[in-house]
């Protein structure tokens, strides 16, 4: 670049994202004077997604806004519990958080999951199709310009990951409704109706049952319930009618 020189400083949220030369205030950068600021910021190593308001010399513009010489830009992170508007709360997962998917549906949260590379187009352009946010650890995919809505998943801790979606978006949680394997809504079945899909000890053992609607699995208190249990109970007491 070289045209109009402007001043930009991060929020400390967003110094993940920005090398650490540019952490510790305002620092100068160099445009070419026809880029946005969302492209300067996204420049800088900053997805939008993360990005909650641009402030240029104490007054906030749209990423569209085109710097001038001069100007002080302050890039503040996405403000929490962030709303997102015009649809239904859900979520689709890109290949490498399978974990948090599971998690999110065990708490009743929608929430879609490609288990393999699909790759990125066809990721943001199912977002949009569905009006999902993207869930993602890929700042590059998160860029993309035909993607609905996306967040930076910062944690690789599956637990973290939770808490941090979570936090951030706070989804109604009604445990125990989804598929885990598919997502699919859940109800409560018969061991006649699911017989054909039991082990024999699982027949003899277990009474209570739930089923699929979308894919038949079935579900019961097994082995690892008490596990499950405790993810569940942490995300109520921490998050339920919190929002």
């Amino acid at each position: 670049m070289n045209g109009p020189e402007i001043l930009v400083g991060f929020d400390p949220g967003l110094r993940l994202f920005v090398p650490h030369t540019r952490r510790g205030g305002a620092t100068p950068v160099v445009t070419d004077g026809v880029s946005t600021l969302g492209h300067v910021v996204e420049s800088l190593g900053v997805p939008l997604t993360e990005v909650g308001a641009l402030v240029v010399d104490g007054h906030e513009v749209p990423a569209s806004h085109i710097p001038a010489a001069g100007e002080t830009v302050g890039v503040r992170a996405v403000e929490r519990p962030q709303e997102v508007p015009g649809a239904p709360l859900r979520f689709l997962l890109d290949v490498h958080l399978g974990t948090l998917a599971r998690r999110l549906r065990l708490l009743g949260v929608d929430a879609a999951y490609e288990s393999t590379d699909i790759g990125d187009p066809a990721l943001a352009t199912r977002s949009a199709a569905e009006k999902r946010v993207l869930l993602s650890r890929d700042r590059g995919l998160l860029r993309r310009r035909e993607l609905w809505a996306g967040a930076f998943v910062y944690s690789t801790r599956p637990a973290d990951q939770l808490r941090d979606v979570l936090d951030r978006f706070r989804p109604e949680l009604r445990p125990w409704t989804r598929c885990t394997a598919c997502n699919g809504l859940l109800r409560q079945a018969t061991k006649d109706e699911v017989a054909d899909r039991l082990e024999h000890g699982t027949h003899r053992t277990y009474d209570v049952f739930a089923q699929c609607l979308d894919c038949g699995r079935a579900y019961w208190k097994g082995a690892h319930h008490d596990q499950l249990v405790a993810i569940v109970e942490r995300a109520l007491a921490d998050y339920a009618d919190h929002g």
